[in-house]
């Protein structure tokens, strides 16, 4: 496991260090059919991650955002998602970031988050723990809501609007509520920066690498169905104290593996 744990920290260097070779630049913006952008960086950066990956892990599959998948759906497969956060890649904002990660069926062995615009990257492998920069991370001990930070990518909840209540209320109670999203949100909790980060909509590659990246951090990781799995309905991270206070306010049941085999392949969105 140890050498997923380096081989995804690796990947994700080299794909964000090629997306950040065309951060602030001009960039031409095409709208995909979800109405997402993607631009020539997010295509460069996942073509620099599949290479990497084909050259020594032959036998695996991988699925990317940009150019889908490509092998043995059954075997282990990579994730990625070149860049986490084009709009605000866009934008010139630095909060974005590269996400790597390692899957076999429905489990998560690994994953990398890297921020390359700020420098940092959190990886984490099963039992392995969760290292930033270099140095083993984990979660706040903050255990009232009063001192909390809580983020969201967009809080307006688009096709699920009865969430937005529910949102906004825990964010009344919080310390500071700010919308500091995609996967930086992830980072900061697994850092003890935050306490708790919400997403309405995930896709597989936006949601793999988070998972062993909050858990062996010590927090807690789930859809908004309770299940611990990037396959499912959205996603909320909190640390450890904070966990069962953050779902009961969004009326989400205490996190369980997930056991569906039909989430595999199942849409995020629906």
């Amino acid at each position: 496991m140890q050498d997923l744990l380096q081989a995804v920290s690796e990947v994700a260097r080299v794909a964000g260090k090629v997306a950040l070779s065309h951060f602030g630049t001009r960039l031409d913006i095409e709208t995909k059919r979800d109405g997402s952008p993607v631009t020539v960086a997010d295509r460069a950066a996942e073509v620099a991650a599949r290479e990497w990956i084909a050259k020594r892990f032959r036998d695996d599959a991988i699925l990317g955002e940009e150019f889908g998948s490509h092998g043995d759906e059954t075997q282990r497969r990579w994730f990625i998602d070149p860049i986490d956060g084009t709009k605000t890649f866009v934008r010139g904002v630095p909060l974005w970031g590269t996400l790597i990660a390692v899957v076999r069926g429905q489990d998560v062995l690994a994953g990398a988050v890297f921020c390359p615009a700020v420098d940092e990257i959190v990886a984490a492998a099963v039992d392995e723990g969760c290292w930033w920069n270099g140095l083993r991370c984990e979660v706040s001990a903050v255990d009232d809501i009063a001192n909390a930070t809580v983020l969201a990518t967009d809080t307006r909840f688009r096709k699920h609007a009865e969430r937005a209540p529910r949102w906004n209320a825990l964010a009344a109670e919080a310390s500071i509520a700010r919308t500091w999203g995609d996967c930086y949100g992830y980072l900061l909790v697994a850092t003890g920066r935050a306490e708790a980060m919400v997403d309405n909509l995930m896709s597989p590659w936006d949601a793999a690498a988070l998972v062993p990246v909050v858990r062996e951090a010590g927090g807690e990781f789930s859809d908004w169905n309770g299940l611990v799995t990037p396959f499912g309905s959205g996603s909320i991270a909190t640390n450890a104290r904070l966990a069962s206070v953050v779902r009961s306010r969004l009326g989400v049941p205490w996190p369980s593996e997930a056991t569906a085999t039909g989430m595999l392949h199942g849409r995020l969105d629906a």
